[in-house]
This record gives C-alpha cells, structure tokens and sequence, in this order.
C-alpha cells in the first residue's frame, strides 16, 4: 500500500500530493532550509556539480516544485531549463522566484505529471530531480519517462533523502525525523499531514542499492549512487 499524505482521504497517491504542496507552498522555502539547517543547499550544488562535466544545454528539472534546484542548475550555463511540476501552488511560487531574479528568460516552469511527461522521446541533454522521486505514484513508471525524454548519452542525476544506518546518526535521524520535524513542520506549514507523511515516504522509499536496481532495471547506465551527510540523502546518476 502507498505511502500517502491524508490516511482519511480515499484520493490516489498523486492527487494527495498535489493537494498538500499546494496547502504548504508558501511555506516550502523557509520550512526546506529550516529543517535541514541549510544542509539542502549543499546537497543540490554536490548535484549540479556531478552534472558540470556533460555541460548540458537543454535540462529537464523533473517535481521541481519552486525551482530552486533549476536555478542552482543555472551555474552549468545552458540554453534553457524546463522545470515540470504537478502542484500550481508551487510552480505559482517558483515563477514569482523567477520574475523578481530575472530569469524567466532561462528557466520555463509548467505543469506536468513525471508519469506522463509532455516532451518527444530523446529530447533533454540531462534530466534533474530534487527530492521528488520520492513522491511519484509509481516510481518506475516515473523513472521510465525520465529515460524516454533524454537523449542517448544523457545524464539523470537524482537527489533523494535516505536512510542512516550507522549509529549514533540512524538513531538522531530516526528521532529527529518522527519527534522535531512533524511538530515544528506542523506548526509553520498549518498542514496536520505533510511532514509526517515526509519521514514515512522515507522510510518506505527503496534507496541506495534498491533505487540502482530499479534506476538499471529501466534502462539507465553506468549508474553510480553517492551518499551525503552520513547517509541522510543521496545522489544517484545515470545515462542513458
């Protein structure tokens, strides 16, 4: 059984998770490094930074919320970034991001499903993706349009949240996870589910080894997973 934010809702997966980023989008910034203590920010110039080699001129930035990973991406210098995202409150957020940088020029935010992309097969140089895979209603399917839209010899590059298993940090982790952050998430976002629903998808997400498996099983190559901060998140690589 799915992973979903409101257990008393009988909405699928995906309808769930639009319903509670729209409810915490204005939120999501302030909330993203508060919790992380910054660390997030860290965590997507390690990202970008595996991507700088390919010098990608066309990138997809798959669930890419209020564009903050996109605009990280900028630093590689492409044409143009197209970030898809299934949340209007998010994307509203991330297009007044960009107006008040100037940036609307580069990066393009639109609707769209990750199961159900809206691009040509062979389309993008590299495809990115910020704790967002995490969320898909069917992760191979999701996986699968990835490896479509990309060009052969393209680069996916994912970031997720993982799972400690060293002590003391698995410990600290698990604590943190299910006792700080429901509460203080709760409290700043007015949204009862959402930051309980985000140690829970965690805790469900087959990371490390098990995403490698299913990232090869629809057809990514050379696939690599570094793991940061003791194991709290990961990156993963593919081409295609």
């Amino acid at each position: 059984m799915a992973v979903v934010p409101y257990k008393d809702q009988n909405d699928d997966k995906k309808s769930q998770v639009a319903t509670m980023f729209n409810n915490i989008a204005g939120k999501y910034d302030f909330l993203n490094h508060f919790l992380s203590a910054g660390i997030d920010i860290i965590w997507r110039k390690k990202a970008v930074s595996l991507l700088a080699p390919e010098k990608p001129k066309y990138v997809l930035d798959i669930a890419t919320g209020t564009a903050d990973f996109a605009i990280e991406t900028l630093r590689l210098n492409p044409d143009k970034i197209v970030g898809v995202d299934i949340s209007e409150g998010m994307l509203a957020v991330g297009r007044e991001k960009l107006a008040k940088k100037g940036l609307t020029n580069k990066i393009e935010l639109k609707y769209g499903d990750s199961e159900n992309l809206p691009f040509e097969d062979n389309t993008f140089d590299a495809i990115t993706v910020a704790f967002g895979v995490r969320n898909f209603e069917n992760l191979k399917k999701g996986l699968s349009e990835m490896n479509r839209v990309l060009k052969p010899g393209g680069t996916a590059v994912v970031l997720e949240f993982s799972k400690p298993r060293s002590f003391p940090m698995k410990q600290l982790y698990q604590f943190y996870f299910k006792n700080i952050l429901p509460v203080v998430g709760k409290i700043v976002s007015k949204d009862n589910a959402a930051y309980t629903y985000l140690p829970e998808s965690v805790q469900a997400f087959p990371d490390g080894k098990d995403f490698i498996s299913i990232f090869e099983e629809v057809g990514f190559k050379n696939t690599k997973w570094h793991s940061l901060t003791f194991g709290i998140s990961s990156i993963y690589t593919g081409k295609k």
